[in-house]
Parts: C-alpha cells; structure tokens; sequence
C-alpha cells in the first residue's frame, strides 16, 4: 500500500518495520549462543507476520496466551504450540479440537487436581495430552514448588493415568521488578536453577522429563547459561516499550512500536496540549510509575520518532491524551499547532497492540509500507 504517515487519521497504531527485525536479530543471537530451542511467545503481537520472522520453521514452536491465539496460528499452518497458561476443564475441548487439526498442542498444570481433570478427559475421549509441569521459580505467580513433594504427587499422577510427563516449565516474572541487569542476570541464574532441580526431581523418581522450558525477556538477554535447559521463550523483545528501557533491557531507540496522534487543542494557562490519544489508545497501563522515571501514559515524540525531551502523557482520558512537561522539569512552553502529528512510545507493548486491530508498517521516511492485521480476545 501506498500511503504516509501524514495520510493517517488518529490514533493509530505504528510498527518500525527495520527497528523489529534488529530486536529479533537480537535475541535470536542470544539463543545461538545459549545453544537451546527458541519457542517465542507470540502474545505481544498476535500477528502472523510478525511471528513468521521469530519462528524457527513455518510449523512454529510457538507460546501462546489464549486458546483463541492457537486458532488463529494453527489456521496460519503452525503445528507447534505451547499454551502456557495453567488449563481448566472448559478449555479442554477447544484443546482437543485443535489436535484434531493436526496441531501438537502442549498445555501445563500446577497441581494434583488439574491432573486429575486433565486425565479424566483424556480417558473419556481416549486420547493423549502432552502436558508441562508449570514450576514457580520465584514466587510470581503460578506454579508449583521445585522442591515441593506436590511436583513429584502431580508427576505421578499423570504417569498412573498413562499422560508421560512432557516437561516441565517457568516463567520469572519477577525478573519485571528488578533494579539493574545484575537483578536480571541474578534472577535468569534463580529461574535456571529452579527448572532444572525441578526436572532432576522427576528424572530421579524415574520419570523422563525431556523439555525444561523457560524464559522472559529480561532473563533471555541477560542469561549467562543455560544448562540443563531445552528451550527458551520470550516475547515483549520484537517491539520493546518503555518498561523494558526502564529496566536496561533496551533503549528507547530500539522501541518498534508507538502510536500516531494528533493535537486537538490546548490548555496553555496549564502547559497542557491535548492529543486524540487518551488511554483507549495507549491502555491504562502505567507500569514504569513503579521505575525511577515514571513515563506516565507514554513517551512523546516528533513524527520522526524523535522523543521530544521531557514531554510524556502525564493524564489520559479515554479519548483524550494530557501532554505536558515531566514534573519537575523546567524548560520553555512548547507550543504545537492543532494537527499536528507525534508518535507516542507505549510503557507496556502488549497492552498498547492490543487496542488495535492492526499494525501500520512503516518503512524508511513517512512510508507506510505495508498493513498486518491482529487478533484479540479470547
């Protein structure tokens, strides 16, 4: 398509076409080095274009978030995928429907019960599941123990119901409230550690256990070594956001992502200039308000992507953006005429794409080269 930034009515969501492919590179360089499988997560852009340059071949592996993700990449021809939040019962014949599309579908548990349902399905349907321990690595979230007995109860529980036990997996989410990349170096060693004591566990109780999953962004990167480990996800990297440059894990050049506005008015006596971007556009997300540099609803810059120093949206609406000076920052009024356009950087890239149906690609100058359409939902 042919079209220019300036052509687009707003708000509207911007991919940096050349920026997202350094940030696979990037990462895809890591796991060289780390010598694992890469299984990326692909809940951040849920789009398979997107995902056809992270993925190793056109069957995937991939991570998905939600059912519906799987639907969508499996009608894509992706084959492998791991759903990797902990199943419930009313998701397990959406789960069995896929199988039945050929798709080799992976799902965790984290306790005695779930094995139990899962295995009881599995009976009544007389079919296989190939299921992943979900192991807490650092208190996040979900997840059993890795020195807990439960982990080798839930183990043998799927081994009497004649479901092997596929793996296990982690996630340190904790790895998000560091304070520097040695906390994130520290803690990829902690995730390490856990899965590979929890796969040792169930190997010495006479188990196999031939996947040891785990991975965010910030551990992938900043990962020393991963021994004992078979594979690695992570997701947020392709586009990164301003969460991500708070914790060091990128800078703020290297975000893909931002949003298209447009000044609609003024109010000068408050140093206010008012943007069609409130937090419909942006999301309610205001994760870096817990980092040193609070960028509240995000980051302003001029149409080129340049940050304009010291200009976030400090308010939001639903429809209406506040851009205004950080708080306590001092400098000359900026003084924007109404239609004017700014590209906005989001704190939180998943959020932020997620208001959105599509991606307008950008490519060198005002190009927008290209349109990707998402999913949503569940």
């Amino acid at each position: 398509m042919s079209k220019l930034l300036e052509q687009l009515e707003t708000p509207a969501l911007l991919l940096d076409e050349a920026q997202m492919d350094r940030n696979i590179a990037r990462m895809r360089d890591q796991v060289r080095k780390l010598g694992v499988t890469f299984r990326p997560h692909v809940k951040t852009h849920k789009c398979i274009e997107v995902a056809r340059r992270m993925m190793e071949s056109p069957e995937g592996p991939i991570t998905v978030s939600t059912l519906k993700e799987a639907e969508y990449f499996a009608g894509q021809g992706v084959k492998d995928i791991l759903y990797a939040v902990c199943i419930s019962p009313n998701k397990l014949d959406h789960v069995a429907a896929l199988q039945d599309c050929g798709v080799r579908m992976q799902i965790i548990l984290d306790s005695v019960e779930a094995a139990n349902f899962v295995a009881e399905h599995a009976n009544k349907t007389d079919r296989q599941y190939n299921v992943l321990i979900e192991i807490d690595s650092d208190g996040h979230r979900s997840g059993v123990a890795p020195d807990s007995p439960d982990l080798i109860d839930i183990a043998q529980t799927l081994e009497r119901a004649g479901l092997p036990v596929r793996g296990v997996m982690t996630h340190a989410g904790s790895s998000y409230d560091c304070k520097s990349t040695e906390e994130i170096r520290a803690m990829a060693e902690q995730e390490r550690a856990a899965i590979v004591q929890a796969a040792e566990r169930i190997r010495a109780a006479g188990m196999a256990c031939p996947v040891v999953s785990l991975g965010s962004t910030p551990t992938a990167l900043f990962a020393s070594s991963l021994e004992g480990v078979t594979e690695l996800r992570a997701g947020v990297f392709v586009f990164f956001d301003l969460f991500m440059a708070g914790l060091g894990v990128c800078r703020t050049h290297e975000i893909a992502l931002s949003v298209l506005a447009t000044v609609i008015g003024h109010q000068k006596d408050k140093g206010w200039t008012i943007l069609d971007s409130g937090w419909m556009a942006m999301s309610r997300d205001r994760g870096t308000a817990k980092q040193r540099v609070d960028q509240g609803y995000g980051v302003v810059c001029d149409i080129d992507g340049k940050p304009l120093q010291d200009f976030i949206l400090v308010d939001a609406n639903q429809e209406h953006g506040v851009m205004a000076r950080r708080p306590g920052s001092t400098g000359e009024p900026l003084h924007l005429p109404v239609g004017t356009q700014l590209r906005i950087l989001p704190n939180h890239a998943c959020s932020t794409a997620a208001q959105y149906g599509y991606y307008n690609v950008i490519g060198p100058g005002h190009e927008i080269k290209d349109r990707w359409h998402r999913i949503s939902g569940w």
